[in-house]
């Protein structure tokens, strides 16, 4: 089953919030089994460690907006209420303040400004930047990757995509601000509705600025009376990529598992026998880009174009996330 914009949107904590007062009304001891997220908000700490990092970062927003309920979320912040990709848990709670003549930052809330004005909305009761502002200012300060990432979501009908490239483009060119123009347009030019997940949007600028062939996405092919529809086709050797392996099927929530697994197999084992070399890989590989790279030069696919080492770099960190640590 294939995410969409709605099932990541977080509009509602992923965990129950607990305020000072919650815990005198019903006799809960907050010094035991429950973790500080902010000052008079505490969840249950064994299942907050057990997050990932997305949702601690939506945990973390949606205890800001408890006691903030007027401030107006923008940047990865709006992005937890809207749906839009997140990359690792967030450093900061980002905040649009239109009254405000500089940007400033307290403890972990980013305060920013801008001389472009923004449609504010409310989703589910939260104050947000609207969904084009939201991705326009994450283009212009995340990596081009994740970028990629976020645009391919956004855009892709797959995806639930309410907007389109047209539409992001036309209105950052409206806007006064200068910063991040060259990385937008890097972007643009790289965005591609037709990929059905940001774990493949990022494979893609990994193939991309790589060197290798630019494979044809979302492919079909008939064999055994059966249609197989893959992620990546490398035409020049008819090769077959898979970005996302066994986490695009939605094992936690089918009725046989098991069965899933074994039809997956039997997919790629027909594929295979149609003399297709074919490559899985992870999110972890992508990160790292060489086990990726190596799985492509594996089965045969050729570089036609040389590396771009400084835009590979941005992949194996994340400036605007917190370190990331083991069970995080």
């Amino acid at each position: 089953m294939l995410s969409t914009l709605s099932d990541r949107a977080s509009t509602v904590s992923p965990l129950p919030l607990c305020t000072l007062d919650d815990a005198r009304h019903l006799g809960i001891n907050l010094r035991s089994g429950w973790a500080r997220v902010r000052k008079g908000i505490y969840v249950n700490s064994d299942a907050y460690d057990k997050l990932s990092a997305r949702d601690k970062y939506a945990v973390r927003v949606h205890a800001f907006i408890r006691m903030n309920p007027d401030a107006v979320l923008c940047l990865e912040s709006a992005a937890v209420i809207h749906g839009v990709p997140q990359f690792g848990e967030t450093k900061d709670i980002h905040v649009f303040d239109p009254h405000r003549t500089s940007s400033w930052r307290h403890s972990d809330v980013s305060v920013h400004t801008s001389k472009d004005p923004r449609t504010i909305e409310r989703v589910n009761g939260v104050l947000v930047t609207s969904l084009v502002d939201t991705v326009c200012d994450l283009v212009r300060v995340v990596s081009p990757g994740r970028g990629i990432a976020i645009v391919d979501t956004v855009t892709s009908p797959a995806q639930g995509g309410l907007l389109s490239i047209g539409q992001l483009q036309d209105h950052a060119a409206d806007q006064q601000n200068q910063r991040g123009r060259a990385r937008m347009q890097l972007v643009w030019a790289h965005a591609d509705p037709l990929s059905e997940s940001p774990v493949e949007s990022l494979s893609r600028a990994v193939i991309a600025w790589s060197g290798f062939e630019v494979p044809v996405l979302q492919r079909e092919f008939i064999y055994e009376g059966q249609c197989d529809r893959v992620d990546f086709y490398f035409e020049s050797v008819r090769a077959i990529g898979e970005a996302d392996g066994w986490g695009k099927y939605d094992l936690m929530n089918n009725d046989d598992p098991m069965a899933k697994l074994k039809d997956e197999k039997r997919r790629e084992d027909r594929l295979r026998r149609h003399r297709h070399p074919f490559a899985r890989w992870e999110m972890r590989d992508i990160w790292s880009v060489k086990p990726l790279t190596a799985k492509l030069v594996e089965i045969g696919v050729p570089r036609v174009a040389p590396k771009h080492d400084a835009l590979l770099i941005t992949f194996r960190n994340n400036p605007r996330a917190k370190p990331w640590k083991k069970g995080g």
